[in-house]
This record gives structure tokens, C-alpha cells and sequence, in this order.
């Protein structure tokens, strides 16, 4: 299967993610294992990069306890807008956040937040007129889950009129599974009320994605559908998944390629995840992803494609 020239070339510029020609956009909260910053959504407008990331401690010192929503002239140095705390979402931890521009000129922050005491996620939204003014006491469900699915870290693009999402789904029935996780996809008339079409992309048994894959960024190329995705073979890889592409000619049937992940970090655990795409007025296109370092630690990068 041939690829669509745009996710061939930067799949390549992740094969060595962590060089010279990246940058840091974010140092993780400390030097040390379970420390992460990442999970980006980013956004180009009005001449600035804006951009919404997660932060994240150990399992027991608060795990994802903070979202920020930050911006940038250059893409790579932010000025912090504004944080929101897991306490405010009454969320035991939050995770990837999607920042969506809205048809009109507002904003919508979509929030992955863990209910207290259970494995359970769902997704909720806050919307403002700008990045700053995003107001924790205006959130609202839009994917609630279930007794048997969790929902999070969802992948929103609004194109012809029509909402498109991605959203990590995991079950819930056997406490020791719920690592696992396909991707299922929904659409919408406005961003809120979502009609969930079915599974978009699947693990693949045996292969270097077996236990899980989360569908981490979408571009739609001609007659095709490309994504990036974070996949692991195996509940040991919880937290250090790897990138994959998969493509379809439907945004609810994507197919992954290859034996590999096309992305992965040289340092231990391997973790590459959550690469994120934003394209520039000028043309070009900047990635931003989270990447293992030597300390354990997890930082937010980038690089200018």
C-alpha cells in the first residue's frame, strides 16, 4: 500500500525524533522517571501557536494533575495562558486534551478526566472566546463512557461541515485489562453531540501493536484518510507506546502499516507518543510529540517539517 506523500515524509523526520533538528518545547515537571510533560494539541492562529499539554507525576504523587494552555511567536518557546488542575475537572487525573478552533473564531478545550476510585474516563469541553479564558466551572460531559468503557484522549477535526473524532476506548468490566485500548470514531453536527460510528482502527494480534493503539493525529490527503497512532504490545509498554501510520479510504476504517513503528525513542521504555501536526500559513508544518528521555523522564518536542 502506497502512502500519501505528506504522512511518507513525516513519518521519516520521527525516525530520529530526538536529534538535533528537534527541540524541547516543554522540560517535564522534574529529571525523573514518571515525570511527563507532553500529550500536545496545538493550534496555528491569528500568527501565534497555541498549544494545550499535559503534566504529569508518578502513580501516587497525582499522576496527570495539571493541563496548560499555552502560546508562541516561533513554535518552540511558550508563554503559559493559563492551567487547569485536575481538582478543578474533579478528575483523579487528566490526559491528552484536544484545543479545537471553532467555525466563528472560539474555542473549544476538550478534557480527558479520570473519574476518582475507578478505571473509568470520559471527556469533557469548555469553550471561550480565547485560549486564556478557558473556565473550569463551564465544563460540560461529551463523552461520557459507560459502566464498560472508558473515553478519553480524543482527536477532533472539523472538516465540510462535519465533526470527526477519534477517541482511545478501553474496557472496563476486568480492572486488569483496561490497558487495552482501540480507537473508535464518531461524528457530529456540532462538536458536542456525538454518534459513534464504530471502531476505526484495531490491535493487531502478534504484532508490535497487540495490546493497544490510540489514534493520535489525522490529516485527510485526497482519497485517503492518515493518522498517526501510539501502539504497545504488551501491558509492560503501559506509558511507552511507540507511533505507527495507518490509512483508509474511510475515516471509520483505518488500516496500520507496516511491521514497525515508524517513531520510537533511543532511550528506555522506547516511548514516542501523541504526535501532533499542525500546518503553517506559510506551508510548512511543525510536529510536536512526547518522547522518552535518558532519566525515565517524558519532555514535549518539536520539530519544523
Amino acid at each position: 500500500m502506497i502512502l500519501p506523500m505528506s504522512i511518507n515524509e513525516l513519518a521519516a523526520l520521527l525516525a530520529d525524533a530526538g536529534d538535533t533538528r528537534s527541540s524541547v518545547a516543554v522540560e517535564p515537571p522534574s529529571p525523573a522517571a514518571g515525570h511527563w510533560a507532553g500529550a500536545p494539541s496545538a493550534v496555528a492562529a491569528d500568527g501565534q501557536i497555541y498549544l494545550a499539554y499535559r503534566l504529569r507525576r508518578p502513580v501516587g504523587q497525582g499522576r496527570g494533575y495539571a493541563i496548560v494552555v499555552a502560546k508562541s511567536s516561533d513554535g518552540e518557546h511558550f508563554e503559559t495562558l493559563l492551567t487547569i488542575s485536575s481538582a478543578e475537572m474533579a478528575a483523579e487525573s487528566l490526559e491528552r486534551p484536544a484545543l479545537v478552533r471553532v467555525p466563528g473564531g472560539r474555542w473549544r478545550l476538550y478534557l480527558s478526566c479520570a473519574t476518582p476510585g475507578t478505571k473509568h474516563w470520559r471527556v469533557e469541553v469548555l469553550e471561550a472566546d480565547r485560549p486564556a479564558a478557558f473556565d473550569p466551572r463551564s465544563r460540560r460531559t461529551v463523552l461520557p463512557g459507560d459502566a464498560k468503557t472508558g473515553v478519553k484522549d480524543p482527536v477532533i477535526v472539523h472538516r465540510d461541515g462535519v465533526w470527526h473524532l477519534w477517541a482511545s476506548c478501553h474496557p472496563l468490566a476486568e480492572p486488569d485489562e483496561a490497558d487495552q485500548m482501540v480507537t473508535d470514531y464518531a461524528t457530529s453536527a456540532d462538536g458536542l453531540e456525538w454518534t459513534w460510528q464504530g471502531t476505526a482502527l484495531a490491535v493487531r494480534p502478534g504484532a508490535w501493536d497487540a495490546r493497544g493503539v490510540r489514534v493520535s493525529s489525522v490529516r485527510f490527503t485526497g482519497a485517503h484518510v492518515a493518522a498517526f497512532y501510539d501502539g504497545r504490545a504488551s501491558a509492560s509498554e503501559n506509558y511507552e507506546e511507540k507511533t505507527g501510520v495507518a490509512i483508509g479510504a474511510d475515516p471509520a476504517a483505518l488500516t496500520a502499516v507496516g511491521d514497525v513503528p515508524v517513531g520510537a525513542s533511543r532511550h528506555r521504555g522506547g516511548g514516542l507518543r501523541y504526535v501532533d501536526i499542525v500546518d503553517l500559513p506559510d506551508g510548512r508544518v511543525r510536529l510536536y510529540y512526547e518522547l522518552t528521555r535518558a532519566d525515565g523522564a517524558h519532555e514535549l518536542r518539536t520539530r519544523l517539517a
